[in-house]
């Protein structure tokens, strides 16, 4: 027999070389977003049960499970209690597989700011995960890594990838209400283009795109199946273009958008990476919420599952009927547990009782004859005799009377007490918390930060939902007092906005420090640009009609200012509420509109920029009643500055103005100071450079 030929080992120098490199992660423990009120009102987000698991165990878990190393979490509303939290638990420990973990208390209140607060701090020495702290996933992402770390080795510009994971378009883990379409070059996987498109029954769905970009390539893919599940591999010049751009805020409309539609300017690209196998979602909205709960009791998640018992202290089972059972559970005899159900320790239930596809938590006490189906029960709740919960979330330490009916899409907040025989309908949504009290007496409050702040309309008049049978839990939210219930309105974009405000009436309001001489032409004359606006109407055709109007009363050019800026932002608070994001819905309306504005500016021949400031007070107090009043004056700012409406010498003079330093004025500043120091930097370099050319 001839000798066997020697074994050639394959080279594995270069895996071996990745394996060696240490993986960060940056976890955003704040969604900045308030789609989970009245419950983010007194809890973190990040620390709401999910199959009675705080969520972020589930994104830690994720981490743990891909190598990650070196952990910063960024927490925004209620720090305190995540701080507690992560300082209690196993991660903590000598055998947590993590080296380092840093929680960072941050006052952001985007996730721009806290990127940028990142970058100051110059702790990311390499590639490193960016995901937020909702997210459950058991994929493997070594393939995604690699593939990654090959293609930054070729090319410095390729910054970042996104894990995107390929779903039906009917899945249930998938956003409904404003779906993302991603183009790509299929050939290189770079994504070439990014847009939210909103689902509403009877519209046509349709994306825009630059025509050069079917010129440059010869292949694009529509892709409209998958998964996001902000899981993102970034190289630090990601944080670098987060600090270069103050006007970037959230990840996808701001970010992805900014960086695909600069390309030209920076050459900076991002790629995807499309996982085929394993599970990935995020918690974004309740009807996520609902949908992910229920992939993991039908354990997608393995082996993220109740049973895995990943929290110590937890100790649940795993039962032939699909129930997860901890130890110490009293039920009666009559008592019937169908589905896929998740039953905590110390929970007794009483006689005659069904519980159908819902999750308890512990020590809750059910009584005799009590509906419970499709819902989720956190600790220590009580729920009266013959009282029904279908499709409702009630927190922990509320109490339900006795006969009581909770419908379904209604959320209790924590220690809520509901009288006995109380029907609460699914458009109401209940709580006892002191920020939401107080939101109701002062309705005209701004926010100012993620998840601890309210904004409360006390009309039931609901925004329609795109399809109510898709929809379990209504993303429709309130409060109760002691003497009513209120009703409040939330939209599911990444810029929301909380008031329901009439038209006429945004359209009367007096300004702070002059009276409005004739309140009728305001009235009227806003309306109308409104109507051209909404109509699509040429900018030549609404501004000829506003000449004559004006001619007729003889109105002065500040009250045609003060209607245009009125009715510029509310057809940007209808684009925002149709989907669009705030910055675009800025962008679409003062690029395609201009001429509008620059007929009622009739100083940029001179040094002294009166209309442009009193433009901008005027849009400055427009905007003191809007929920996103920060972030609009900032993209405003800019995009007239970018369009030359708005001089330089004009954004100068109006920012130093008492009247905009004046009162409520000054609250919505804070964005907008950083384009300020920019704008006051390069004339100082200007300036230097002059006094340099002068000396030679």
């Amino acid at each position: 027999m001839p000798p066997k030929p020697p074994k050639v080992k394959a080279k594995a120098k270069p895996q071996e070389e990745q394996r060696g490199e240490s993986l960060q992660a940056v976890v955003l423990a704040d969604s900045y977003e308030t789609r989970f009120r009245p419950f983010s009102l007194e809890r973190p987000k990040c620390l709401l049960p999910l199959a009675n698991t705080p969520l972020i165990e589930y994104t830690l878990e994720f981490l743990a499970h891909v190598g990650v190393e070196d952990i910063f979490i960024y927490c925004g509303a209620h720090s305190d209690q995540v701080e507690e939290y992560v300082n209690a638990s196993k991660w903590r420990l000598p055998t947590s597989p993590f080296k380092n973990l840093v929680l960072f208390k941050s006052d952001a209140t985007c996730t721009g700011d806290a990127m940028r607060d990142l970058d100051n701090r110059d702790l990311i020495k390499g590639d490193f995960l960016l995901v937020s702290g909702d997210v459950v996933s058991n994929m493997a992402i070594e393939p995604a890594l690699t593939r990654h770390r090959a293609r930054r080795d070729k090319d410095k510009n390729a910054i970042m990838t996104m894990i995107l994971r390929e779903a039906g378009v009917h899945h249930r883990a998938r956003v409904t209400s404003h779906e993302p379409v991603f183009i790509l070059n299929p050939t290189t996987d770079r994504c070439l283009h990014y847009e939210e498109i909103r689902s509403s029954a009877g519209q046509t769905r349709h994306v825009t795109l630059e025509p050069d970009l079917l010129s440059i390539h010869s292949e694009i893919e529509v892709r409209e199946d998958l998964i996001d599940c902000h899981i993102d591999i970034c190289t630090p010049d990601v944080l670098g273009l987060w600090s270069d751009n103050f006007d970037y805020q959230s990840i996808r409309t701001s970010f992805l958008f900014g960086v695909l539609k600069d390309y030209e300017l920076n050459g900076k690209t991002i790629h995807t990476h499309i996982m085929t196998n394993g599970y990935a979602a995020r918690v974004r909205s309740l009807r996520a919420y609902d949908a992910i709960s229920k992939d993991i009791t039908g354990r997608w998640t393995y082996p993220f599952c109740p049973d895995s018992n990943h929290v110590p202290g937890h100790h649940y089972g795993y039962h032939k009927n699909g129930t997860y059972q901890e130890n110490g559970i009293t039920t009666g005899r009559s008592c019937r547990v169908r589905g896929r159900c998740v039953l905590g320790q110390g929970t007794a239930i009483g006689e005659g009782v069904t519980i159908s596809e819902s999750s308890l938590g512990r020590k809750c006490r059910v009584g005799n004859d009590a509906l419970i189906e499709g819902s989720y029960v956190w600790d220590n709740v009580v729920v009266g005799d013959n009282s029904i919960i279908r499709h409702a979330i009630v927190a922990e330490g509320a109490v339900i009377g006795k006969g009581c009916t909770i419908e379904s899409g209604a959320m209790i907040s924590y220690n809520v007490r509901i009288s006995d025989n109380t029907t609460i309908s699914g458009s109401k949504n209940i709580t006892r918390s002191s920020l939401a009290s107080k939101a109701v007496a002062e309705r005209t409050k701004t926010p100012t930060s993620g998840e601890d702040h309210e904004n409360i309309s006390d009309s039931d008049d609901h925004s329609a939902a795109s399809n109510a049978s898709d929809r379990i839990f209504r993303n429709r939210q309130g409060s109760i007092s002691d003497a009513s219930v209120s009703t409040l309105q939330s939209d599911e974009s990444d810029l929301e906005q909380f008031e329901d405000r009439s038209r006429r009436a945004s359209f009367i309001s007096e300004t702070l420090d002059e009276a409005v001489p004739n309140k009728d032409f305001h009235v009227e004359a806003t309306a109308s640009i409104l109507d051209g606006l909404q109509k699509d109407d040429l900018a030549e055709n609404i501004n000829l009609e506003l000449t004559a109007f004006r001619m007729t009363v003889d109105a002065s050019q500040h009250e045609i200012r003060r209607a245009v800026v009125a009715a510029f932002m509310e057809r940007i608070a209808n684009l925002e509420a149709s989907g669009t994001g705030a910055q675009e819905a800025v962008h679409r309306v003062f690029s395609k509109y201009r001429i509008v504005v620059e007929r009622s500016l009739f100083d940029k021949e001179t040094r002294e920029k009166p209309d442009q400031v009193d433009f901008m007070l005027c849009v400055q107090r427009e905007l003191l009643s809007r929920g996103n009043a920060e972030s609009l004056l900032l993209f405003v700012a800019k995009e007239a500055y970018d369009l030359e409406l708005i001089e330089e010498d004009g954004i100068l003079q109006w920012w130093p103005d008492i009247r905009s330093r004046h009162g409520n004025m000054a609250s919505i500043r804070g964005l907008t100071e950083r384009f300020i120091t920019f704008l006051q930097e390069a004339e100082e370099d200007d300036d230097e450079s002059e006094e340099d050319t002068d000396e030679a």
